[in-house]
């Protein structure tokens, strides 16, 4: 009897732990949820989705697809790169309102072409200055009417930490530095308004949702404008980042 009654609880002991398993497995297969704004885009994790997002026909569009609207194995291939190479998680080829923000961005950061300064936003009467645009997240180095360098794709302060709009000036330049108050590295620091500077990341510059008010540089951007700018340069920063 009492081997009979082990062998029972053995076997639920057994049937338990099988249970536990294929719950664990359906957890890491449940759709994830990545909120923008008041919108949320939903996909699993686990591979590429063959659900079709509010944005398809967008994205389709801007990546030179064929515009049906519907999700395929090479569209979700397509987004997919996409999102990977621009920094955007969940990574499964989701056409949500995230991804077609960053193309969005990308699109208009393209039009800019070799003239972001078409809508004489940014003042062309202080010699070299730095240009921020925060509504399209680019930057770019002119010398009066004429471009030095960029435009480049930056990442702007997010809501709450917003990068400051207005007319400054580089006061302080550091090329190693590391943040005391985020205890993150900082390298090609330089600083024009209080703790916010232009200087490299090593993520993403599309990726949200922002940083804590500094002007984020992929590293070649940065180290370029390292060399071209110096302490007591003007930079003028204008526009709105969506969101903020």
């Amino acid at each position: 009897m009492k081997r009979r009654l082990n062998l029972r609880i053995g076997r639920r002991a057994r049937a338990a732990r099988r249970a536990g398993a294929a719950l664990a497995l359906t957890a890491l297969t449940v759709p994830l949820t990545v909120a923008f704004g008041s919108t949320a885009e939903a996909a699993t994790a686990s591979s590429c989705t063959a659900a079709r997002g509010p944005y398809q026909k967008q994205a389709e569009k801007f990546l030179g697809l064929p515009v049906d609207g519907r999700q395929s194995a090479s569209d979700c291939r397509a987004i997919r790169a996409f999102q990977t190479s621009h920094g955007i998680t969940p990574n499964i080829g989701y056409a949500g309102p995230v991804t077609w923000g960053v193309m969005s961005l990308v699109a208009q950061q393209k039009a800019a072409g070799h003239n972001p300064n078409k809508a004489h936003k940014c003042p062309t009467n202080k010699g070299r200055i730095a240009c921020v645009d925060l509504t399209r997240q680019l930057s770019w180095i002119q010398d009066g009417s004429r471009l030095v360098f960029g435009p480049v794709p930056i990442r702007s302060g997010r809501d709450g930490y917003e990068t400051r709009t207005g007319a400054k000036k580089i006061y302080w330049r550091h090329l190693h530095h590391v943040s005391t108050l985020y205890n993150v590295a900082m390298p090609y620091s330089q600083f024009f308004d209080g703790g916010q500077a232009f200087h490299s990341i090593s993520g993403s510059v599309w990726s949200a949702p922002g940083s804590h008010g500094c002007v984020n540089m992929r590293s070649g951007d940065a180290k370029k404008y390292w060399s071209l700018l110096k302490t007591g340069d003007d930079v003028y920063v204008y526009g709105r980042k969506a969101g903020t």
